[in-house]
């Protein structure tokens, strides 16, 4: 998913890599496996691809010559100084080029295409809140769909921590236990909250009655 990740945050404006990993890390999650390592690669598979386009970024301008005139000290190693202290310095050239990254027409094509996937595994929880971090770029029918798959996902996964509890439970000892329960709560807490996000998706999508 990482690709569509990139492709999802290109599509707000062009970044080089350093601002690309740190916008997906806040994205993902300090505990995403995001890297250079892995960035650069997927980049590379984007670009051969077809979906992304790189270019040399612009280098930094110099500060423009002038300014204050030299004051005339009457010493001529003072003022020598203070035109040499005036001159514009070179810019220290990097060993890297700093590339800039931007999507393609192809691009949003492919990022449509990912958003909209519905695949057997296209729902678990990284995934999920990756995709409803884009889910504004979804057509309302298709946001609802990944509501209502992400919820029958958590029932199902409340069904079987509910089955079987009791047996189960004698087999743990408290700090598991305490584990197994905080998942029953969160899980219980995201069905509720997904129940309102459904709830409100299809009252935006129902048509307003005319009097």
């Amino acid at each position: 998913m990482l690709e569509l990740a990139i492709l999802g945050t290109l599509k707000d404006q062009p970044l080089h890599g350093y601002e690309l990993k740190k916008r997906l890390v806040d994205a993902l999650g300090p505990f995403s496996s995001v890297s250079f390592g892995s960035l650069y690669p997927a980049l590379a598979r984007l670009q051969r691809a077809g979906a992304v386009e790189a270019s040399e970024a612009p280098p930094p301008t110099s500060a423009p010559a002038g300014g204050a005139p030299i004051p005339m000290t009457g010493s001529i190693a003072g003022e020598a100084a203070a035109f040499r202290a005036r001159r514009p310095r070179p810019e220290p050239r990097s060993s890297r080029v700093r590339k800039v990254y931007r999507i393609t027409p192809q691009g949003e094509a492919l990022f449509d295409e990912l958003l909209a996937a519905d695949t057997a595994t296209a729902d678990d929880g990284r995934t999920f809140s990756l995709k409803f971090a884009f889910c504004r770029y979804l057509p309302p029918e298709a946001r609802l769909g990944l509501l209502e798959r992400r919820r029958a996902q958590l029932v199902e996964r409340l069904a079987r921590y509910r089955s079987g509890g009791r047996n189960r439970s004698e087999r743990m000892d408290r700090y598991m236990r305490s584990l197994v329960d905080h998942d029953t709560e969160a899980t219980e807490r995201d069905i509720t909250w997904l129940d309102s996000l459904i709830a409100t998706e299809k009252a935006s999508q129902t048509p307003k009655e005319t009097t």
